[in-house]
């Protein structure tokens, strides 16, 4: 793989996450039939939904990740106070949304310092996967620093098995697809997620597509592997409802590292805070550059 490539499934898959956290956004929380009465097919974005967003606009999922990935850059490496700390500073800009687990750990952090809560059943949910992209991305070369600072900002908030190795698995997947690795090398990290863990078992796909780490990785997993397209998958997830901006997002994700950025719908790249599309494209660049691939 040249460089070049590098970057742009790198950057397909930084984008492609936030097109599907602003497409899925729209109808998060509602079910298929919901959005097929009121929409069709939910293909542009659009805003609207329940936090009344404009159009293009992203939410707690890359928001996440960009105080991820700044926290990084600005120290040249891992630093998990500095990622706490930008925690801290995102929730007290107001945001648009923020899950009741990443509010809960967020503000254990900001008023006792701990970093680390104690494992917890009910922090089984998504927040900890949805924003772990940015450590993919500066440690495309470096497994071993990988987990590590996985797991570190996931239990800044979520300190669950099952979250712990959702977000490992997902983030070995990306690693292998901006790396040119086929399916196959996918296939076998799922394979090894489910004999660990049955419960991610997701063939026969159920169609449930909620917070709930399990529910967001079937679907995910679902949805990606039977796409043929950028676009066919993130519009195919998105459609089926419940927490769709973070299915989207990881799909987009996904898709995005798999069929690189050119296989962005413009429309969609077009329609995304452009303020949001700079940022990623900074940050995308200056963490490959950390994983020394730049």
């Amino acid at each position: 793989m040249s460089t070049d490539q590098v970057l742009n499934r790198a950057l397909g898959a930084y984008l492609g996450f936030a097109c599907g956290d602003a497409l899925g956004a729209t109808v998060e929380f509602m079910s298929p039939k919901q959005i097929q009465k009121r929409y069709g097919v939910h293909r542009d974005m659009i805003g609207g939904g329940w936090l009344g967003l404009e159009a293009g606009q992203i939410t707690d999922d890359t928001q996440m990740s960009l105080a991820v990935g700044q926290a990084i850059i600005d120290h040249q490496g891992w630093n998990i106070q500095a990622v706490a700390d930008n925690f801290v500073a995102w929730l007290e800009s107001d945001p648009p949304d923020i899950g009741n687990t990443c509010r809960r750990g967020i503000m254990r952090y900001r008023d006792s310092g701990e970093l680390f809560g104690l494992p917890r059943a009910d922090d089984a949910g998504n927040g900890a996967c949805m924003r772990n992209l940015p450590v993919v991305l500066a440690t495309l070369n470096r497994p071993d620093c990988f987990n590590e600072w996985s797991l570190q900002q996931c239990h800044i908030t979520h300190n669950n098995p099952l979250s712990n190795a959702a977000t490992l698995t997902l983030g070995r997947i990306v690693n292998h697809l901006i790396n040119g690795l086929d399916t196959d090398a996918c296939q076998q990290e799922v394979e090894q997620l489910i004999s660990q863990h049955g419960e991610f078992a997701y063939s026969p796909y159920l169609g449930k597509a909620s917070a709930y780490i399990v529910d967001t990785v079937q679907t995910v997993l679902h949805y990606f592997f039977s796409a043929d397209s950028f676009e066919s998958c993130l519009i195919a997830t998105v459609n089926q409802g419940a927490d769709a901006d973070t299915t989207g997002a990881l799909v987009g994700m996904l898709a995005g590292a798999k069929y690189g950025v050119e296989q962005i719908p413009e429309r969609w790249l077009k329609q995304l805070d452009q303020q949001i599309v700079a940022q990623i494209r900074q940050q995308t660049a200056e963490l490959i550059r950390l994983a020394g691939l730049l």
